[in-house]
């Protein structure tokens, strides 16, 4: 992997990209004269309110299976994390070496199939074991 520029934004949570933001006083950060004011003048300060269209309740059980209601009230980017974090465990099972690699492979395919795959041990192995040729042919 590269390195980021100076000035590039940097990853955030699960992988997606968060442009860069000028730091904002926190209350109690200490300036050179003294204690920064947490607010600026004539800028009424706003408490912070929830994403619009976000469904935490929608999250998945960190244990738990991976519904299609789950997965769909996730952001595309946020899609394939989910799955992924489901789907290396399960991979790790037939092929713990390449469960990394092998995972990344999968997470090309359409996300219903990956669903069908995570319900079906039998349709899992056999794509893992595809995948396996796949990675031999290529040596």
């Amino acid at each position: 992997m590269g390195m980021m520029g100076k000035g590039a934004p940097m990853p955030g949570p699960m992988g997606m990209m968060r442009p860069m933001m000028p730091m904002m006083p926190q209350p109690g950060m200490m300036g050179k004269g003294g204690p920064m004011p947490t607010q600026q003048q004539g800028a009424p300060q706003q408490p912070q309110q929830p994403q619009p269209g976000a469904a935490p309740a929608a999250a998945p059980a960190p244990g738990g299976p991976l519904t299609a209601a789950a997965l769909a009230a996730a952001p595309p980017g946020v899609q394939k994390q989910m799955l992924g974090e489901k789907l290396f465990p399960a991979i790790s099972k037939y092929q713990p070496e390449l469960a990394g690699k092998i995972t990344g492979m999968m997470l090309e395919m359409d996300n219903s199939e990956l669903l069908i795959l995570l319900e079906s041990e039998s349709q899992l192995k056999s794509k893992v074991d595809e995948a396996m040729r796949v990675l031999e042919g290529s040596k």
